[in-house]
């Protein structure tokens, strides 16, 4: 309503969040499925050449069935987004903001500092997001705790010699998808998928209220595209969005590790926030509780609407989804909290 922030100032603000329903409704799906490959904090999934290479620390490693890790490159920086031109390139960002193309750098303009995603279109135009103006990929929590908006959106045309800028103002931009000339953008603080024109970088909201924050977009093959979400949204970090001086005394006092911020994993320290009480019952967790950590998988119809949904709940391991992958009606995804690759069918979402 309009009249709403005006009677804020009497009434307080109401803190809400989408709730779990409809094709968000909770299962235990991941948490049901095995493990595909066990590897310290997955994070980026690609398919190239019939492997299934994805990204842990400073290294890509290539996984198989039964078969351990095989390391197929190293880098100085961990990796932060990968991609696989239409000539089988391979395209790694890196945390220290270095991209490169087949092993070697290419030069960027000084502001992309924040690689968190890279995708090509068919006509081998490469897009790029850049996370943040202030901070490196690996400080995205201070970045939402500082309510940045500061994210851009870059693409670079096929044998182009550098990147254009599309459009800024966006919070934290951590997944894309090329739809045509334009581009779909999962951006996490506002909660959305946003598309942008790829000419005039005009924007148009295709989902809003997301119940978590999107990160990474793939490709599914029935022409839809599937979506991840790394945390949930509670009503306590909600809140603390909005408490200036209790978030600035937290970022300045407390490790960040403890922050009442969302988690790629938690209840692995006793100094975490959100233990006690509405969490744990007799000493269980509750499923339902609200969480710092979540795992969840999203399938987007060619309209770009939920289908179904994959879900590692508060009391399952399965957290910290970034990024997924499809191969031969398989769907492949990486836990980064949950320290594993899951493999599931890609239509069922069973395994």
């Amino acid at each position: 309503m309009i009249l709403d922030p005006i009677l804020d100032v009497f009434r307080g603000k109401a803190v809400t969040i989408p709730p779990l329903d409809g094709a968000f409704r909770p299962n235990t799906r991941l948490d049901d499925a095995p493990a595909f490959a066990e590897l310290p904090e997955p994070d980026n999934l690609l398919t190239a050449e019939g492997r299934l290479l994805v990204s842990s620390g400073n290294a890509v490693l290539a996984v198989a069935a039964g078969s351990e890790p095989a390391v197929v490159e190293t880098f100085q920086s961990p990796v932060t987004a990968l991609a696989l031109s239409p000539t089988g390139e391979l395209t790694v960002g890196l945390e220290n903001g270095k991209l490169l193309i087949a092993g070697k750098e290419v030069s960027l303009p000084a502001e992309l500092r924040c690689i968190t995603a890279l995708a090509y279109a068919g006509d081998g135009t490469l897009w790029l997001a850049n996370g943040s103006a202030q901070h490196l990929p690996s400080q995205w929590a201070a970045d939402l705790m500082k309510k940045g908006a500061s994210g851009s959106l870059w693409r670079c045309e096929p044998g182009g010699i550098g990147f254009q800028r599309i459009a800024g103002d966006v919070a934290f931009p951590y997944g894309l998808h090329p739809i045509g000339n334009d581009v779909l953008v999962s951006e996490s603080w506002r909660h959305q998928l946003v598309r942008f024109d790829g000419a005039s970088g005009n924007r148009s909201t295709v989902l809003t209220h997301l119940p978590g924050y999107p990160a990474r977009l793939s490709p599914a093959g029935d022409g839809g595209a599937w979506l991840t979400l790394f945390a949930p949204r509670n009503r306590l970090i909600e809140f603390v969005l909005q408490e200036t001086h209790y978030r600035q005394d937290m970022i300045d006092q407390v490790p960040p590790a403890y922050w009442i911020a969302p988690a790629l994993a938690s209840n692995r320290s006793f100094l975490e926030p959100l233990q006690c009480g509405s969490i744990r019952t007799m000493g269980i967790h509750k499923p339902w509780s609200p969480s710092r950590s979540y795992g969840l998988v999203v399938k987007l119809d060619r309209t770009l609407q939920p289908q179904f949904s994959l879900h590692s709940r508060a009391n399952g391991t399965r957290h910290g989804i970034c990024s997924v992958a499809e191969r031969d009606g398989r769907l492949f995804v990486a836990s980064k909290g949950g320290d594993c690759v899951l493999a599931l069918d890609a239509i069922t979402g069973g395994f």
